[in-house]
């Protein structure tokens, strides 16, 4: 991992300390309302339905086990017992006092994490893909340029105020794992037939309530540019964006507007940068080699093949065959190849029945902690699909964590199923959502939790948003589910046919609506309907995703609307105000 250096931490504490002094005089009245809240938002406080919620950035999904232990003490000393992962893989909590922000905001520091343009109308977290700098269809490690992405885009001035929030995402690998083309911009590290290292630079994806897929702007931009061209395309944004009304205020709705004009406005923006500014941004040599320092091949801290990891609490030899069939399904869906021979990247599920996705308690992040200590090096990865990430295993070490895994309920062999389900917090705590998604994924997850039967689906994703801001990202599921409101009475919308990008997923597109929404006690059935209609029409071991390709949207949405028509909950007349 990254190690920051000491103008990091200084910047870390300072802020902290800036924090305390804004919160201070908010609660003596010295600050408005209106006046602290872009300084709270800007360090990730938001006010929330019942409490306020923290977000915490996890710089492009790595995460210590000493961050990850600060952070299971928070949330036991200032919250409820545990925090929620998200899509962007960073950590919230939902119900920390905001009269004791300043105290938390300084125990984060103390292991230089922060708050910091986790929230606001800036440059948000860097994300990518959870198996950077370890996968075996990798290019080019992306996590130096995050880190350097990181270091230019924090507290940058001039994108202080943007026209709306601004993410970014960056990957290496031949497989899309981060939805790149679903990002304001997305970063695609490759060589040319040179060997040169550079960028396919994407802007103007996003999700809400009208997705788009980013559009190519350049398709080989030299590496040491990059941030040169990232300010071309945010000032080009900052100058036009729409400031008049929120909802057209995201950079897609600039890209889908003016088209050619866009991609030229930032060319012509780039080389003044270039030549009349002297390209102040020009990434060094020198300094790409300081960071890459900071990524080795192996993690200092690898124990040797055959080490003894020390006292774990479960037994280190082989697996009998008792754990047999457990364990191999396990290795099928948890456990991911490797770059460097002998080792594995194991995927720590947070997805299980009673427990929100993406939820993880005090006592499991302990937990998670003292695997990647014992088995990973002490490092973990945040994931996309809201999961945790060991990413330094030896093979020969996998019964052992597999034992503790399913000893902690980390252990679900169910990553990539139907069950491994995407969802934002919804209702349940969100201000801006129309209806709760938690309980629909509690749902689903009591209905398809036979094994036998997910395995018979095989892979599909399923995401769940609360509202059209689309924190669930619904519009890129396989089966999508979109909480709306109707005279204020929860409904849900239900899709099918999105994807993310990835290779199971093909070319990104938002899934299509397949009628009127459906009432909460509807939804599982209805999907549960559309699950017996694929496994009809599948041909061989074709997946969801396929099926619905060959044979078209009709009769899975037949399929759901018969379930209304058996329930009578509600006519789809009352409701074609969604379809």
């Amino acid at each position: 991992m990254y190690t920051y250096t000491d103008f990091d931490k200084q910047m870390i504490r300072q802020r902290a300390a800036q924090f305390r002094d804004q919160l201070g005089r908010w609660q003596s009245g010295l600050l408005s309302e209106d006046e602290f809240r872009p300084l709270r938002l800007q360090n990730g406080w938001y006010v929330q339905r019942h409490a306020p919620m923290l977000r915490v950035a996890v710089p492009y999904g790595e995460l210590s086990s000493k961050q990850l232990r600060q952070l299971a003490h928070i949330g036991l000393s200032y919250d409820r017992g545990y925090a929620h992962v998200t899509t962007r893989l960073n950590f919230q909590f939902n119900w920390i006092p905001l009269d004791q922000a300043a105290d938390v905001m300084d125990l984060l520091a103390d292991v230089n994490m922060h708050g910091i343009q986790t929230s606001g109308n800036c440059i948000r977290n860097i994300s990518t893909d959870a198996y950077a700098g370890i996968s075996v269809d990798e290019a080019v490690d992306p996590r130096p340029y995050c880190e350097l992405l990181r270091q230019w885009s924090t507290m940058e001035p001039e994108f202080t105020f943007l026209p709306r929030k601004f993410k970014i995402a960056v990957t290496g690998a031949a497989e899309d794992r981060v939805a790149l083309r679903w990002y304001d911009v997305g970063l695609q590290l490759l060589r040319n037939a040179q060997g040169e290292v550079g960028f396919t630079v994407y802007a103007g994806g996003g999700m809400g309530r009208t997705p788009i897929i980013a559009t190519q702007i350049r398709d080989f931009l030299p590496w040491h540019q990059v941030l040169n061209y990232l300010q071309a395309i945010v000032r080009v944004y900052n100058l036009h964006g729409r400031r008049d009304n929120m909802h057209k205020a995201r950079i897609k709705m600039l890209v889908k507007t003016l088209g050619q004009q866009f991609i030229d406005d930032v060319e012509r923006e780039y080389d003044a940068i270039i030549t009349h500014e002297g390209g102040p941004h020009t990434i060094a040599q020198a300094e790409l080699e300081r960071v890459q320092a900071g990524f080795p091949a192996t993690p200092p801290g690898l124990k040797a093949a055959g080490e003894e990891a020390g006292s774990v609490g479960v037994s280190t030899g082989p697996v009998t065959e008792a754990e047999a069939v457990a364990y191999q399904r396990w290795l099928e869906r948890n456990v991911k190849g490797h770059r460097v021979p002998g080792l594995r990247a194991v995927n720590l599920s947070l997805k299980r029945v009673g427990q929100a996705p993406g939820d993880i308690t005090s006592a499991q992040m302990l937990a998670a902690a003292e695997l990647a200590d014992a088995f990973s090096a002490g490092e973990l990865r945040t994931t996309h699909e809201q999961n945790l990430v060991l990413p330094w295993v030896h093979e020969q070490d996998l019964p052992a964590v597999w034992r503790l895994a399913k000893k902690h309920g980390f252990a679900a062999p169910t990553i990539g199923l139907l069950t491994d389900m995407i969802t934002c917090p919804g209702g349940d705590f969100c201000a801006l959502a129309n209806a709760r998604s938690i309980p629909i994924a509690q749902a689903l997850m009591e209905r398809f939790e036979d094994l036998d039967e997910l395995y018979d689906i095989g892979p599909l994703g399923l995401h769940i948003s609360g509202c059209i801001n689309s924190c669930g990202h619904h519009h890129s599921g396989h089966i999508g589910i979109l909480g709306v409101d109707k005279d204020g009475q929860e409904w849900y919308q239900i899709s099918v046919g999105g994807s993310d990008g990835s290779e199971l997923s093909g070319a990104p597109t938002p899934g299509k609506v397949i009628g009127p929404s459906f009432a909460g006690d509807e939804v599982t059935p209805a999907i549960g309907a559309m699950i017996m209609t694929y496994l009809g029409l599948r041909e061989g071991r074709e997946y969801f995703i396929d099926t619905l390709r060959r044979v078209g949207a009709q009769p899975f949405k037949d399929a759901a609307n018969a379930v209304r028509q058996t329930t009578g909950a509600a006519s789809a007349g009352k409701e074609e105000a969604y379809a």
